[in-house]
């Protein structure tokens, strides 16, 4: 496959993933700002979201205060903003119409589709008339993309492109989701819910369980209160747990041997070495050093894998 149209499709299902993941982040905040919380506790949320996102910045320049509203218009309009939900899906469509005969003709309309309807909705208000529902709809155009692609693409080198940049993309940004709510927490391994307020730190905890579409999984899976460091456990070591880190990693790694050449033997290393810890590791160590600690630096892995796999596969190779 030329390394064009293999970043082509990298790219659009990477965008495609973090317009979801984005709208994931925003609905956490939006619900759990609705509970009872000083305004500056309410603030200092939105900063850590941007913060997570390495957006603040960027929005600096924008905006003079910070502000769900003023987040939220950021995060899902702004075009200058390449990580906004406008920019991902209007990047998804340009790359699925640059290689639309490597697709087939239900992914495409899809893509194309959530762009001509964002458009429209946004024009219509919903953002600001209900987030919540937008984001669940940026949400189900996400899983229409994907279950078409899965259920009428060949499974070549040109789906397991778009398997790869999907699931590396979904390690990034579950990653940043968790970091927002734990991001200057102090946390230990015997954290519980005894704070002064459990009930309004249980919906904080269930609101971040259902951004990932987890809140079922939960009760499925340990059948107990929600506490912290399950939530964390069940975000980063369960390989059955769709949205995982290690899941994620698991089909990296996967779809990586797929789609070997000559030159990826060192970042096939690196991702297993990495899935690796994960498969390996209990939540009680990963505590113990420090969640934020630990999700940085899986960042900044996953950022090196990112790297990589476009030098190895993406970047046509000088002479």
């Amino acid at each position: 496959m030329l390394s064009r149209t293999a970043d082509h499709l990298f790219w659009m299902a990477r965008y495609i993933e973090r317009a979801e993941n984005t709208a994931r982040m925003l609905d956490v905040n939006v619900q759990t700002a609705l509970l009872p919380q000083d305004p500056e506790n309410a603030e200092q949320g939105w900063r850590a979201m941007l913060s997570i996102c390495e957006l603040t910045e960027a929005f600096s320049e924008r905006h003079t205060e910070v502000s769900a509203e003023s987040v939220i218009d950021f995060m899902v309009k702004d075009p200058n903003n390449p990580s906004s939900i406008y920019c991902c899906l209007q990047g998804a469509r340009e790359n699925a119409r640059a290689v639309r005969g490597a697709l087939t003709t239900e992914v495409w309309e899809t893509n194309n589709t959530t762009w001509l309807e964002l458009k429209k909705v946004l024009s219509e208000g919903m953002v600001e008339r209900d987030p919540s529902e937008f984001f669940e709809w940026v949400k189900f155009r996400s899983h229409l993309s994907r279950g078409v692609t899965i259920g009428t693409m060949l499974k070549d080198d040109a789906f397991r492109f778009i398997r790869l940049g999907t699931f590396l993309e979904r390690a990034d940004n579950t990653a940043r989701l968790l970091d927002v709510k734990f991001h200057s927490m102090p946390f230990s391994p015997l954290a519980n819910l005894n704070t002064a307020d459990p009930h309004a730190d249980y919906y904080h905890w269930a609101a971040i369980l259902r951004s990932v579409s987890a809140f079922e999984t939960y009760r499925k899976v340990y059948r107990d209160v929600i506490t912290p460091d399950r939530v964390a456990e069940l975000l980063i070591l369960r390989d059955d747990m769709p949205r995982s880190l290690l899941a994620s990693l698991n089909e990296v790694c996967s779809n990586l041997e797929m789609i070997r050449n000559d030159y990826s033997a060192n970042t096939e290393r690196r991702a297993g070495k990495l899935r690796a810890e994960l498969l390996y590791s209990q939540i009680d160590d990963i505590l113990q050093m420090g969640l934020h600690a630990y999700l940085t630096n899986f960042l900044e892995r996953v950022n090196d894998l990112g790297n990589r796999i476009s030098k190895d596969f993406l970047v046509p190779l000088e002479a």
